[in-house]
């Protein structure tokens, strides 16, 4: 192992603040191309100017019912500096990022805010909140990135007259690497970028690149199953953990001995992808490899969505998967085709599947060229590296067209899910239908476009961006085609989230997702651990 001096351990990158009513920073808005406002005018008839931002400091918030007493006693536990209630902090930890949400930041009447955002500055102070909260009644909504496209850190206080921001920021050391087994040990508040940072000192990488790598965070990465960009070469976010260690309003449990054990189930698993509810991940133990000597790209074209799937299906199944491995569907290729002129890309017809291979030379050149063999077999055409590094290049700048979207009066969201190879074709053809129908129904035209994004030897994930003009109550017009999606998704029998997690907005599906009686092991689980109920009221756990 490494021994970690402070200098070297603590995050050096830096770490920006995303705004308000949107996602990202400042730096990544940009207004819509002239292609884009002439799509919209043509499906939508819509050609008006963005609407007008309001001011942070303008936006008036619910009053906070924090006591001068608790703040007290939580400044005793972390340092008065670290428990705020300035509104500026409220609103900015008010909740996440998904269309709802950004919605709601639109709206002109008081927002829904946290009553203090609370800092601590490593487990043992997390510990004592958290200990502290369950005794007083003190709701707790841990706070990472605040990337939640679900709900999962909207501040619902439930039963309970108070509720805290955990901001788990300070959380922010790499504290261990050990290069002979290929682990290192990271702080649940750092994100992404400043775990990559860190690593990249010590010749390594995490590998983990979800759409909300720039902000979200390492100990957000375990508590919601996140799946990134590489998975089909690293593994889900899941697959990478290790070791756990959760500070529980009963105390602190450390996970992961070794990498595999037959000592009884995998406590582990209880917490990965428990969001919050059952306790808080305040550092985690990840698989790391070293960064890559050299990446290949290559685009494809396929005729059709299901030529391109059937193509996926079997490099996976032959081991010749490469690190992305990627298909849009013949809407989303399309969209892609109307922007090509705006990010400097190829035009594409039918289909665009996206591949690269990263590692060693050797390594990677012998699995692109098997894999290129089973495209090009499959139907595949080669279309060079262009569309691949243009991907690549901008992929984590979606978000920003969703908001320049919603700006001009365009309703714009996403949904995820996950099912076999052998009902794939069923399950987007039933989902499509759905958001598709139920907007329609409501009195407008909808563009659902979709992509597998994740894939395995048994099935993959598809994940729809519906577009569509928002009517007078856009939160209503979502939420009815949202429940359209869900129960399409059930009765295919697929899962109701692959990456984004259940939050709040899948909750309602989570029944169906168990059973009753799975139902019930969540409820004894969070019970046993979070007697008083105060993690994360109204997530996860019907």
């Amino acid at each position: 192992m490494v021994e970690l001096n402070s200098e070297m351990s603590g995050s050096t990158a830096e770490r920006p603040s995303m705004v308000w009513d949107a996602w990202g920073v400042p730096a990544g808005h940009q207004p819509l191309s002239a292609q884009i406002r002439g799509l919209l005018t043509q499906v939508f008839g819509i050609s008006g100017e963005p609407a007008a931002r309001r001011d942070e400091g303008d936006v008036p918030l619910v009053e906070s019912t924090l006591t001068a007493a608790t703040r007290a006693d939580l400044a005793a536990l972390v340092g008065a500096e670290h428990v705020s209630t300035d509104d500026i902090d409220r609103l900015r930890h008010a909740g996440g990022k998904s269309t709802l949400d950004l919605l709601r930041r639109r709206d002109t009447r008081p927002q829904d805010a946290p009553d203090a955002i609370v800092a601590p500055a490593d487990h043992d102070a997390v510990l004592a909140v958290l200990r502290y909260c369950s005794s007083r009644g003190v709701a707790v909504v841990p706070f990472g990135g605040g990337t939640s496209v679900v709900g999962g850190v909207d501040p619902v206080r439930g039963r309970f007259p108070t509720v805290i921001a955990l901001d788990l920021r300070r959380l922010d050391t790499l504290t261990d690497v050990d290069p002979v087994s290929g682990t290192a040990t990271l702080g649940a508040g750092l994100t992404g970028p400043q775990a990559e940072k860190l690593l990249a000192a010590h010749g390594l990488s995490l590998g983990h690149f979800p759409q909300s790598f720039e902000f979200a965070t390492i100990g957000g990465f375990a508590a919601t199953r996140s799946s990134g960009q590489a998975s089909a070469g690293y593994g889900r976010f899941d697959d990478m953990v290790q070791r756990l260690v959760v500070a529980t309003p009963q105390g602190t449990l450390d996970l992961g001995r070794a990498p595999a054990s037959a000592a009884g189930p995998d406590l582990r698993e209880l917490f990965v992808g428990s969001e919050g509810t059952l306790g808080v991940i305040t550092s985690v133990t990840v698989r790391v490899h070293p960064i890559p000597e050299t990446t290949d790209y290559q685009a494809w074209s396929f005729p059709d969505f299901a030529t391109g799937a059937a193509a996926l299906r079997t490099v996976v199944q032959t081991g010749a998967a490469p690190t992305v491995l990627r298909l849009s569907d013949e809407a989303e290729t399309g969209l892609n085709l109307a922007r090509s002129s705006d990010i400097g890309g190829a035009p594409v017809s039918g289909c665009l599947a996206v591949t690269t291979f990263e590692g060693t030379a050797a390594h990677v050149a012998a699995r692109s060229a098997e894999a290129s063999e089973w495209l090009a077999a499959a139907g595949g055409t080669a279309l060079g590296t262009a569309p691949a590094e243009q991907w690549e290049h901008g992929r984590f700048a979606a978000p920003y067209l969703r908001d320049a979207l919603l700006d001009v009066g365009v309703l714009c969201e996403t949904l995820e899910t996950a099912t076999s190879w052998s009902n794939l074709t069923n399950l987007k053809a039933k989902v499509t239908a759905a958001l598709s129908d139920s907007l329609t129904a409501q009195g407008t035209p909808a563009l659902v476009m979709c992509h597998i994004s994740h894939t395995y030897p048994t099935g993959a994930s598809l994940y729809f961006t519906v577009v569509a003009k928002q009517l007078e109550d856009p939160i209503a017009q979502w939420r009815v085609a949202k429940t359209a999606a869900g129960d399409a998704i059930m009765a295919a029998g697929a899962t109701i989230t692959h990456h984004h997690a259940v939050g709040a907005d899948h909750r309602p599906w989570m029944g169906a997702e168990v059973g009753d009686l799975g139902v019930q092991v969540l409820r004894a689980v969070k019970h046993e651990l979070d007697p008083a109920g105060v993690l994360n009221p109204g997530k996860l756990v019907p």
